[in-house]
């Protein structure tokens, strides 16, 4: 086998496997962002619920404290013509 050859052969097995090493170092590193995109987008919906769940607390205690004032305004509006 002659010199140039060899370097041709050489070169050649040399670019391979860098190729095979670069698309396999690219595949890993796609395969890390895609698990860090799912991991992220399950935070997401975990904080989704947990907002849409203390919104709907917030509602019914929204909704409790205007009953309250509601029976207070109607407690001195009472009291108000009781006096008279």
């Amino acid at each position: 086998m002659s010199r140039s050859s060899k370097l041709v052969l050489g070169l050649s097995v040399v670019l391979t496997t860098a190729t095979v090493a670069g698309v396999h170092l690219k595949q890993r590193q796609d395969r890390q962002r895609l698990r860090d995109g799912v991991i992220r987008d399950i935070e997401r919906q975990n904080r989704k619920k947990e907002n849409i769940r203390l919104l709907g607390e917030q509602i019914i205690l929204t909704e409790q404290l205007e009953a309250e004032r509601e029976k207070m305004l109607l407690a001195k509006d009472l009291k108000k013509h009781d006096l008279k």
